[in-house]
Formats: C-alpha cells, structure tokens, sequence
C-alpha cells in the first residue's frame, strides 16, 4: 500500500473520530419509543420452503457450510466462517420459513428471533453489528414481522419493538459516519422502511425520508447504474426498494421524487446486462443471480419501456443483433470509497446467443469463498487482454476488515475514451484505456462490430506505446476469451477452434494468430465453482502489436480482414 494512500486513510480516520463524536451526541430519529409494527413490507426474494424443516431440525447452511446445533441455539454455536455468521445474523432465512407457512414455523422463527434478542441484542465489535448485517436483518424482521408476531404475547412484543428501536439507532448513527461509505445506501433504505412500518411519527419519519434522499442522489447515477458499477448492487437494492416504493403509498404517502427516478433509471439497466438465458452479464463483483430474481424485478417495468444500450456514467455498452446480446465494460475504476469489489476487467466483453452464454468473464465467488475474490478480480479472470500477466488496476491486499467492504482500488484506468457507431450491416464499439500506461507504457485498444443478424463478431485488440521509440521493445501479452462451461472447443487447425454449444449450434473462433485453449473456471454459478476452458492468443509487442479475430455462427472458417 502507497505511503500517500495510507496518509489519506489516516486523515480520514481521524477526521472521522473527531466528528463521530459530536454525531453520537445529537438524538437520533429513533429516539423514544416504537410500540407498533403498522404494515410490513413484500420480500421479493426467492424462497426455498423445503430449508423451514433444516432449520427446525437445527441445521443452519449459509455461505457454503452447515451447522448442526443439536437442540441448542443456533447462536450460541461456533461459526464456522465469518460470511456464515453473517448469514446467520442477517436473518434473511426467514422467508424459508414464511413460505413453508405452518404453525410450527411460525413458532419456531419467534423463537429464534427471541434468542437473538437475548444473546445478542447488544451492540458490540462482532460482525452481527457490521453496518450491511444490521440493515439486512432490519429490513428481514420488518417484511417478516406478521410470521414472527402471529401469536406472541404482550412482553415479546415489547421486546421485539424495543430491539428494532435499539438497532435503528445505532445504524442511523454508524452508518452516518464520515469513514462508512460502502453499504449507506443499504442502511439508510433500512431506516425508513422502519419509519415507514412503525408508528416513528411524521416529523421523524420526514428527517429519515431526507437523509435516505440525498443517499440515493449520491449512489445512483444518471443512467441508472450504481457508483460502485457492480449489477449486484442494482439487483439487491431494486428488491428492496420496489416494496419501499410500496409501503409510501400503503401509508396514504407519496414516494419522494429521488426513489421514484432511481427506479426509472435502474430498471433499463437490467436489461442492459441481462443476457438470453435470464442472467446478468459478469462484470465488477457481480456474481450469480436466480433468473427467477431478476424476471420479477422486470415485472415492475412498464413493458413499453426499451432497455438501455449505452450507459455512460456506468461504462457499459450492449449491442444486440437478434437473439446474439454482446456486453462490454468501457468504464474507469469506481471511486475508491466504492472500489472494495470492482475488478480489473476493463474492455472486457461477454457475448450470448440465444437462451446460452458464449463468452463470459469468470464473475465474482458466492459468499464464503472470499479467498478466491482476489484471483475473480483479476483482469486475467476477464474476456479481454492482459499485458505482462498484470492486471490493469492495483488493489489493496490483506486490509483489516476486508470481509465486509473489501480491498479497494488505488489504480486504474484513468482515460477510457469509447466511440459508437452504426451502420446499415452492423454496430461497432472502439475503446481503449491507459491502465497499463504507467506501468508498461501501453495503451490498449479493442474494436467489436456486431452485424445486425447477430450472425457474426468481429474483432481487433492492438498495444500502442505511449511513446513511439517503445514499439519494438520486448512486452507480452495475453488476449483472453473464458467460455461459459459446457461449450466444447475443437481446434480446426493452429489458428481457428470450433465451439459447440450445448444445443449443438457451433460458432467458429478464427485469428491471425495462433489459437491455444486452456483451462479456465467460473466463480460466479449457482451450482458452484465450475470448470471450463478459454481460448489465448499469446504475444509481444515488438513481433505483434495488433491482433484480429471474429467469431462467425456455423462453421465458417474466415480469417478477419
């Protein structure tokens, strides 16, 4: 880590302290009592009804481990890993055990919210009280209220108003500290769902309503796009946010003009990365999503409402030609409050045909999996060219507290300049971008044309030195394509690969270089790591300083012009 970056954090921290003190001072909105829950919110969230009877049984899975308490409180339990505590905390299984909808159940979840309460319910330095964790479970216990209060008696009651009036406030404090950045959107959203469910009162509720405002101004951007530019955070904050939507107008009150227009903004961008098989394009942290998930979220869009293509402030392309969806990242590097996640993917593309993915970058691990993040971050684990076996941004490695905010970017790409354009048999996409100037003194550019019968990709990837005088020097690199697992690569000859799709349509890879296939793996997939292959054409910029290739449906075997 640079001595100017830790100079920075310092500054920050103390800044932070000396100002945290004074906002620890001030009454919080939630100052007082909260007797009532008014109305509860919809979880649009999938459900598994079938993990009610794990739980009751006493096995609690989260993040890729399993728990047997054994009859005793799943609290009290050794955690296996960090990200299975945060699932236990988060509190999100609740709706496993709404949809099995028994009285079994229903009895079973106050329980446990119960022995929460009891055995944790006091704020401390564990990651039940990480900021992302109290708002996950806040949000869960509000949409989940009528499962956990049917049937209670007075004194739970009491005791379960008391813990949301105890919650809210510490996260109205905490994540109003100058040093939190990454999760306040989240936070703030989970204080006025509270003011709005509770009887907070209106002049209460209107400070909250305020504070979420000018969050959402900050974190959602012009095109829809979240400052972070990860999807994940637009899909896990449409979820909540469609209900917020609902619970204004539920209240007799209407929705504040910055949720309504993040709405308006983020919905297209869905589009923008959803590929013919339901999911979203992996780029920045995102990681696998349930199709399921994302077609309700669309639910909510007027259907005469067109997807986005161009998202500028974001750094996304989409060019479609038919059924064949290409997604290209043309974007600088998130600003570094928001970079724990990103990766070094820039001019990375994925492309579709039809209901099955073709090329794909390796997306970002489930939790639990957080020693493999570093390695998904990579720009080696993307679709696009890696000089030096570098990757084109610089993270912070082995920060304290990584788990929950990650290691943020401090280098990047600074200039990604990108240029459009159309014409009657096609669309095309050039970019370039100087993460590897710096470093290498190179800049790298990349051409993708789509024809407009999806039928056929062509491409060019070139490595100009910034200097003239550094073009014959010795540089490898490496351009990279991940196949989504289960497409089969047959080499035709030294320089094109036959790819057959698993419904059998083929595409032909064909380069002006040699065409090696090796092996590669997909972090982001819902039935975990899988392996796959990826095709590399290796080389140096003072043999080789532009490379063209194309991918042609059927088995054409042209050579890019």
């Amino acid at each position: 880590m640079g001595v100017s970056f830790a100079l920075r954090r310092a500054a920050v921290r103390s800044a932070a302290m000396a100002l945290s003190t004074v906002r620890w001072l001030r009454p919080t909105p939630f100052r007082g009592r909260i007797e009532r829950i008014q109305i509860a919110p919809q979880d649009l969230r999938t459900t598994d009804p079938t993990a009610a009877g794990d739980i009751y049984s006493g096995y609690f899975a989260f993040a890729g481990k399993v728990v047997a308490t054994g009859g005793r409180s799943p609290f009290d339990a050794v955690p296996p890993s960090q990200e299975w505590t945060v699932g236990l905390m988060g509190f999100g299984w609740l709706r496993d055990i709404r949809a099995a909808d028994t009285a079994l159940a229903r009895a079973n979840a106050r329980t446990l919210v119960d022995d929460w309460i009891s055995g944790c319910g006091k704020p401390d330095g564990s990651p039940t009280w990480d900021t992302p964790v109290i708002a996950q479970r806040l949000i869960a216990w509000l949409s989940h209220s009528p499962l956990i209060l049917d049937g209670a008696d007075r004194a739970f009651y009491r005791r379960f108003m008391g813990s949301i009036r105890r919650q809210s406030t510490f996260l109205w404090r905490k994540s109003r500290r100058i040093d939190q950045r990454e999760g306040r959107l989240h936070a703030a959203l989970a204080l006025v769902l509270v003011a709005l469910c509770t009887d907070l009162g209106p002049r209460r509720t209107k400070r909250v309503v305020d504070h979420f405002n000018r969050q959402i101004d900050r974190e959602i951007l012009s095109d829809g796009g979240h400052i972070s530019r990860n999807p994940q955070k637009i899909v896990d904050l449409l979820a909540d946010l469609l209900p917020l939507r609902h619970c204004f107008l539920s209240q007799s009150l209407t929705p504040p003009a910055e949720l309504l227009n993040a709405i308006d903004r983020m919905m297209p961008m869905i589009r923008l990365f959803r590929h013919g098989d339901g999911t979203l394009a992996l780029f920045n942290g995102m990681t696998a999503t349930a199709p399921d998930l994302i077609a309700t979220l669309l639910a909510y869009q007027d259907t005469r409402s067109a997807g986005a293509e161009t998202a500028g402030p974001s750094g996304y392309r989409r060019i479609q030609g038919k059924d064949t969806v290409l997604v290209m990242d043309v974007g600088q590097p998130p600003p570094e409050a928001y970079s724990g996640f990103a990766h070094a993917g820039c001019l990375s593309f994925e492309l579709s045909d039809g209901g099955e993915k073709l090329i794909t970058n390796c997306g970002a691990p489930p939790a639990g999996h957080e020693a493999r993040r570093l390695m998904a971050r990579a720009t080696a684990a993307h679709s696009t060219l890696v000089v030096g076996d570098t990757s084109s941004c610089r993270f912070v490695a082995g920060q304290e507290g990584s788990r929950m905010s990650g290691s943020p970017m401090i280098g990047g790409p600074s200039r990604v300049p990108a240029l459009r354009e159309s014409d009657p048999e096609s669309e095309r996409i050039t970019a370039s971008h100087d993460g590897y100037a710096r470093r290498f003194g190179v800049i790298h550019g990349r051409s993708l044309t789509l024809d407009h019968q999806g039928a056929w990709l062509m491409g060019e990837d070139t490595i100009r030195p910034v200097r003239e005088k550094d073009g014959n020097k010795p540089l490898s690199y490496a351009i990279r394509f991940h196949l989504h697992p289960g497409i089969t690569a047959e080499a035709v000859e030294h320089d094109i690969v036959r790819l057959i799709m698993p419904s059998g349509q083929t595409w032909t890879f064909a380069a002006d270089a040699p065409v090696q296939r090796d092996d590669s793996v997909l972090f982001a997939s819902l039935d975990g790591m899988r392996r796959t292959t990826q095709l590399v054409i290796d080389g140096d910029l003072a043999q080789r300083a532009r490379v063209k290739w194309s991918l042609i449906r059927g088995d054409s075997t042209e050579i890019p012009r």
